[in-house]
Parts: C-alpha cells; structure tokens; sequence
C-alpha cells in the first residue's frame, strides 16, 4: 500500500494526484459516472493507481471534481462489478485487481466491436485500426 503522500520535497497528496488525473467533462455527452469510472481505469493501466492504494471516500472524492456523492457512488459501484477495485468498509474503495484473462478479452472483444463498426463507417482502414490499437497498448504497457 502506498502512502498518502509521494514526496516530502513535493508535499503532494496522493488525493491531489488523483484529482489531477480525473477530467470531468460536464459539457460532455457522455455520464458523469461513466466518465469517472474511464478515468479511474486509466490511472491503473497506466499505473498512477497501484494495487492495493485507496481511493478516496465517497464524499471526498465527489467534492474533488465537483460531483454528486450519487456519480462516485455508481462510478465506483460499477469498477466493483468489474473487477477494478474492492469496497471495504474500514479502507473504502480499494485498488484490487481481479484478473480473469479470459474473462477480459472477451470484454475488450465486445468494447472494440462497436469502436471498430464506428471506423468502419468513417472508412478507416485494416492498417490504420491496428496503428491505433498499437499506439494506445503501448501508452499502457511501456515503462
């Protein structure tokens, strides 16, 4: 588990580094849940979040990003049906990853369907659609 805050020369809290990591957009057509539920999952692939870090309670996240306690609740709700955090009672909401290989390329075969139909339409080709797939794997594998 780490430590609240990252460096003492930096006094930065590791809440002031999640509350930068979330960008809510309230113009967005997209819900606000949905939106924090996305950020929260690329803060882990990308490994701002580590197995094991607690996340903010309820409440203050919410206040954080100017949210509604009832977004996070759902946000965090929905990454506990995933398998992207647990809830405890005394920790709240904790980075916990359940990893069921299977289980989450079938996930990604589903999520990718619709984004590919998408490009379809818009006339992207075979080798731009793997350029992109390529780019974004590497975002969460490098390091």
């Amino acid at each position: 588990m780490q430590n609240l805050f990252s460096c003492a020369n930096l006094d930065i809290t590791r809440y002031e580094v999640i509350k930068v990591l979330i960008e809510i957009d309230f113009n967005s057509d997209e819900a606000l849940y949905v939106q924090l539920q996305h950020q929260i999952i690329i803060g882990i692939a990308t490994q701002v979040l580590q197995e094991g870090e607690s996340l903010p309670s309820v409440r203050r996240l919410a206040g954080m990003v100017g949210v509604n306690m009832h977004t996070v609740n759902k946000a965090y709700s929905l990454l506990r049906q995933q398998g992207f955090i647990q809830l405890d009672r005394r920790r709240g909401a904790v980075i916990s990853l359940d990893i069921d290989k299977l289980k989450a390329c079938e996930e990604m075969k589903q999520d990718m369907r619709i984004a590919l139909a998408k490009g379809c339409c818009k006339n992207v080709t075979r080798e731009e659609a793997h350029r992109i797939v390529d780019e974004l794997f590497d975002e969460y594998t490098s390091g």
